[in-house]
């Protein structure tokens, strides 16, 4: 019978990708707790339940969104291991919405995976769906240990819907990773169910092989799940190579195993291996007495797997009832948060608008008022220039009539010069005549030169004086 190990899931990823935005002593607290908590799923899963408790309270007090995600992951992982999958079911949903409100994908990957394995023995179909979107996101992270166990756990679905070439093909790949990851925990499960692939197709020595590989990689780091569902695996080879005395060792170490780990289904299946084993010994009388054990536990187990897979069933289908409400109501708050958005940006860009407008209103209302205060003093400073030009005009017209005044008295002035001087020069012409024919003496000439020399001296004279004081020139003077 094979046993997927929901770890798969938790080697996957370095546990600093979730917390690492978180560096302070209790954060760090929590993810020690979680890890440790992971460690004892294969060992003791009541263990796993109280540390990923522990660690649960403390990301609460701190509100550390994915330290609590990976408490409730874990909190799942325990009831797993503990056969409590209705319980396990509700852990996962609750650590999915947180991972999602974190925005934390490898988390969500991680849950996918573990969710997958609720559903690898009661619909296929379902686990292979969630196990596609584990891995789709997985391979979009780089995440190589969980495409690693996401292979693992799809081949447990091939092996359980008895497609082996498949489950084989899906196993190599998961343990070549495994490998190349220096993984050996998880290992441990991918050669089991290799080995448990083997002994369907009825290859006892290659089964063989791979499960005692598989117990010793299991005792080596203590995986007391892992050691006895190897060993139940194992002791269906030995039944079938009929090697009875391995077979009854095999089953009292995985009887063991089994108590430590207190899980019924490994006690049930040892029982059923017990009974199988002597009924091939022909110890009839105690394959009855194992039989009749099988049949009681068989009644109360059906009803409770029955119950179980009923719950989980209604569990899931009220889940993603609540999923679509949950995205109705993400959308519809997306839509007004948009809608919000897009009314405060066209509200910003209107007062950005009439911002605008005011202030160009305000300018052109000052550059108007600076064009007027412009023109007032354009037009006063014309008003100045017309004065001024006004004036000058009668300023210029003034001086024009005085010049013209002063024009005719100095025509006037120029003809009493010409008469005044024209005299005394006839009279010295005139004696230089009467010189010339000898018709005057020479003393009446010196005596009457010097007269005409006196008399233009004398005009000379007052010509000056009238240069100097133009107000004694009159028409009247002129005339005398």
């Amino acid at each position: 019978m094979n046993f997927s190990f929901q770890t798969s899931i938790f080697f996957f990823l370095n546990l600093s990708i979730a917390f690492a935005e978180i560096p302070d002593k209790d954060s760090t607290t929590v993810i020690r707790l979680n890890k440790a908590a992971y460690e004892f799923r294969l060992i003791d899963p009541s263990k796993t339940l109280k540390y990923s408790g522990e660690a649960l309270q403390l990301a609460k007090n701190l509100n550390y969104i994915n330290g609590i995600a990976e408490g409730f992951r874990i909190q799942g992982i325990g009831r797993y291991y503990q056969n409590r999958s209705d319980q396990a079911i509700e852990s996962y949903l609750i650590s999915l919405s947180y991972y999602k409100r974190a925005k934390n994908l490898a988390g969500q990957a991680k849950i996918y995976n573990n969710i997958g394995n609720l559903y690898k023995d009661i619909d296929y179909d379902k686990g292979l769906n969630y196990f596609g979107k584990a891995l789709h996101i997985a391979e979009a992270l780089g995440l190589k240990d969980l495409i690693a166990g996401v292979y693992l756990n799809t081949g447990n679905i091939y092996q359980n819907k008895k497609q082996y070439v498949q489950a084989l093909e899906n196993y190599n790949r998961s343990k070549q990773l495994f490998i190349a990851s220096n993984n050996p925990i998880i290992l441990t499960q991918c050669l089991q169910n290799i080995g448990g692939v083997y002994r369907s197709l009825n290859k006892l020595d290659q089964a063989e092989k791979y499960l005692k590989e598989a117990i010793g990689l299991a005792r080596k780091h203590h995986l007391n799940y892992a050691i006895s569902s190897a060993n139940l695996v194992l002791t269906s080879v030995y039944i079938s190579q009929k090697d009875f005395v391995k077979a009854q060792s095999t089953i009292l170490e995985g009887k063991k195993y089994s108590n430590l780990i207190n899980d019924y289904r490994l006690d049930y299946d040892y029982l059923y291996k017990s009974y199988q084993l002597e009924y091939k010994k022909q110890n009839y009388f105690d394959a009855l007495i194992y039989l009749q054990q099988i049949y009681t536990k068989d009644s109360s187990a059906f009803v409770n797997n029955e119950s179980v897979k009923i719950d989980l069933l209604q569990k899931q289908h009220k889940q993603l009832e609540q999923q679509r409400e949950n995205e109705l109501t993400i959308a519809e708050q997306k839509y007004s948060k948009t809608l919000f958005w897009a009314s405060s940006i066209v509200a910003g860009l209107s007062l950005v608008v009439i911002f605008l407008l005011i202030r160009n209103v305000n300018k052109s209302a000052k550059t108007n008022r600076q064009l007027t205060s412009l023109n007032l003093e354009v037009s006063a400073q014309k008003e100045n220039l017309n004065r001024i030009n006004t004036d000058l005009e009668n300023i210029i017209d003034e001086r024009t009539k005085d010049l013209k005044i002063k024009n005719n008295k100095l025509s006037e002035y120029s003809s009493h010069l010409s008469h005044q001087i024209r005299s005394p020069i006839s009279s010295l012409k005139g004696l230089m005549m009467l010189e010339k024919d000898k018709l005057i003496e020479h003393e009446e000439l010196i005596m009457q030169l010097e007269k005409c020399i006196e008399d233009i001296d004398a005009k000379i004279i007052n010509i000056n004086e009238m240069l100097n004081d133009p107000s004694r020139f009159t028409l009247k003077s002129s005339q005398e």
